[in-house]
């Protein structure tokens, strides 16, 4: 009898991210196999719903547009931070920050710019705002 993936499924897989370029983003292809328990937040819960449903042993691919994966892009969430309220040390742009929100949870933010004055964080995912594939292998279902 062959398995299924239901949504709270623990499944064995392999799991590939690519842009639409083709860039590789992610893969366990070339490693270890993932184990997840579905539905424990482990993965995006839009990318776990693409596995819902398939068989044991089976290979998919999926093409995700922004609004089904990470989002568009949102132009309210890159902010203008005074560098006198950012740490003293040496921050490069492009480099990825971790900043703490008064109410004590903690967000990542991109360095788009920076000079003496101010700088230019991004706090979308990298992959908002773009379309990504998503190949996978359903390797075991406990």
């Amino acid at each position: 009898m062959t398995k299924i993936v239901e949504p709270n499924s623990l499944v064995t897989l392999n799991y590939r991210i690519t842009a639409e370029s083709g860039q590789p983003l992610i893969s366990t292809f070339e490693g270890q196999p993932a184990t997840l328990q579905l539905g424990a937040d482990e993965m995006l819960p839009v990318l776990e719903q693409c596995f819902v449903g398939l068989e044991e042993g089976s290979n998919h691919q999926f093409k995700l547009t922004p609004e089904q994966a990470f989002g568009p892009h949102r132009e309210d969430l890159i902010e203008v931070v005074a560098r006198r309220h950012m740490p003293n040390e040496d921050i490069e742009p492009m480099s990825v920050m971790e900043f703490t929100a008064p109410d004590g949870s903690r967000y990542s933010g991109l360095v788009r710019e920076i000079d003496a004055e101010k700088a230019v964080i991004d706090f979308n995912h990298p992959l908002a705002g773009k379309t990504i594939h998503l190949e996978v292998e359903i390797i075991g279902i406990l």
